[in-house]
C-alpha cells in the first residue's frame, strides 16, 4: 500500500470504517487540496461575525474552542448562549461544542476535550477530518444543501 493508503486505512480503523451516507460533494478537479480551501471558506463564511473568531487555517483558528461553538451556534441558535462564551475558558468551549455536535447534529465524538485542550495549537488533521464529519452530519439532517452530482 502507498503511504497515503495506510494512512487512510489507519484513520479508517480509528474511527470505525468509512462513514455512510452523504459526503462532500465538491468537483474534485483541483483534488485534497480544492476539498480542504472549499470547507476552510465554508467554515470561515458560517462563522463570519462572531466575537473571538477569524477562520484561517485548521489548527491555530480553532485553539480557544469559539470557532467550533461558532460553527455550531450558526446552525443551532438555541442550544446556547455564544455571547456568554470566553476565549479563555477552552475546556468548556471544547466540551460544549462537541457535546452540541454530537446532540444537535449527530456528529460522533472524534475529538476529545482533554487532547484539545493539552495542545497549544491543534492538529490541522484532526480538525479537519472533524469538521469533514460535521459537514457530513448536518448534510444529512438537511441543513446544509449540497449540489448534486
Amino acid at each position: 500500500l502507498s503511504g497515503r493508503a495506510q494512512g487512510r486505512s489507519a484513520i479508517l480503523e480509528k474511527f470505525g470504517g468509512a462513514a455512510a451516507g452523504p459526503v462532500l460533494h465538491l468537483k474534485r478537479t483541483g483534488g485534497m487540496a480544492t476539498v480542504k480551501a472549499m470547507l476552510l471558506e465554508w467554515c470561515r463564511a458560517r462563522t463570519r461575525g462572531y466575537q473571538h473568531v477569524d477562520v484561517q487555517n485548521f489548527s491555530g483558528s480553532w485553539g480557544s474552542g469559539l470557532a467550533f461553538c461558532a460553527l455550531l451556534h450558526s446552525f443551532f441558535p438555541d442550544a446556547f448562549d455564544y455571547h456568554s462564551l470566553e476565549p479563555g475558558a477552552r475546556r468548556h468551549n471544547f466540551t460544549l461544542a462537541f457535546v452540541t455536535a454530537e446532540e444537535w447534529a449527530g456528529c460522533a465524538p472524534l475529538l476529545e476535550v482533554e487532547d484539545m485542550v493539552r495542545l497549544p495549537v491543534p492538529d490541522a488533521k484532526c480538525v479537519y477530518t472533524y469538521l469533514q464529519e460535521l459537514y457530513r452530519c448536518l448534510v444529512a439532517k438537511g441543513l446544509v444543501k449540497t449540489k448534486k452530482k
